[in-house]
């Protein structure tokens, strides 16, 4: 018999059980494959500051070209953060997290303004100063502007509401005066000043200074010193294991932590607060960390879980 003509198809062989079972599984997979796929694209994409965090691991007075970290030139675009603290989001929900970013960008165009005096309670001291700037000219306005960018989007994400205390927004400053007033005003759970030091080459790591304790004229600070103390110690520990760098070894005899008076922003201060020297911009080693975004992104990232481990309490 012949199977040619129009109105007649071939027989087909039969399919076994085994090969139907086979293509309903791989229908099943394949799309979900696809999406998981797609999910990581998107969650995961490349940045600059790089998820996560690294997989590496008494009184004193620092030193710093600029001036001190009260008030210490140009701001860069910070990358977008991918990294987030610990914790679900609104883990935060009802916190408010003052973000102080050393100098403004454009302090050096306005040197009579910030070398004006203001009083930060024991004395009458500079309003601000331009800052330090690594060897190649990356300031240290641009790098606390940046960390602080990143530092705001992790702690958003967890909820929290976070005001800086300047976005390259005005033509200088604030004075180190009303910096302390930003914080107190905002009624802040938290407040962190970042910056970057300028001590002499060689002199590498990172410092938290404290507020100590202060009752004279206009500063008093004996009600936050124990609270700023927590919260600077949690900020060391998690920028230590995040960044994978060490506590300086040019002061704080290696705890990491440093203690002073003579700083307006801490005096003047009415609820926990602290500030951050990341490192030294003096320093090549540490201005090849400093200038990196990915390192950057670790720095935000230690310092928000520091912040979050001391709201959650």
């Amino acid at each position: 018999m012949s199977y040619v003509g129009p109105d007649f198809d071939p027989p087909r062989p039969r399919r076994s059980p085994l090969r139907r079972t086979l293509t309903v599984v791989l229908a099943a997979l394949v799309p979900g494959t696809l999406l998981g796929w797609l999910a990581f694209e998107t969650l995961g994409g490349a940045d600059d500051g790089g998820p996560g965090r690294a997989t590496g691991a008494t009184s004193s007075t620092a030193g710093s070209a600029g001036g001190d970290p009260d008030g210490k030139p140009g701001a860069s675009a910070s990358q977008s953060p991918t990294a987030s603290a610990p914790g679900g989001a609104g883990t935060l929900k009802g916190k408010v997290v003052v973000i102080d970013p050393g100098h403004n960008p454009a302090n050096f165009e306005h040197t009579a303004e910030i070398n004006s005096k203001v009083d930060i309670g024991t004395r009458k001291k500079e309003c601000d100063t331009t800052g330090t700037a690594t060897n190649s000219g990356y300031t240290e306005a641009a790098f606390t502007l940046d960390v602080a960018h990143r530092l705001r989007t992790l702690l958003e994400r967890q909820g929290a509401t976070v005001k800086l205390t300047q976005d390259a927004d005005r033509p200088y400053g604030p004075c180190i005066d009303e910096r302390a007033r930003i914080g107190n005003s905002a009624h802040a759970d938290a407040v962190v000043s970042v910056h970057a030091d300028g001590a002499a080459s060689g002199q590498r790591g990172f410092h938290v200074i404290l507020p100590g304790a202060v009752h004279e004229g206009g500063a008093d600070t004996r009600a936050v010193v124990a609270p700023s103390r927590e919260l600077g110690e949690l900020i060391a520990d998690d920028f230590a294991e995040s960044t994978d760098t060490s506590p300086s070894n040019y002061v704080g005899d290696g705890t990491g932590l440093v203690t002073r008076e003579d700083l307006g922003g801490l005096n003047l201060s009415t609820v926990p607060k602290v500030f951050i020297e990341c490192g030294n911009m003096r320093d090549t080693k540490d201005a090849a960390l400093l200038t990196s975004g990915a390192w950057r992104q670790k720095a935000a990232q230690g310092i928000s879980e520091g912040i979050v481990r001391f709201l959650r309490g």
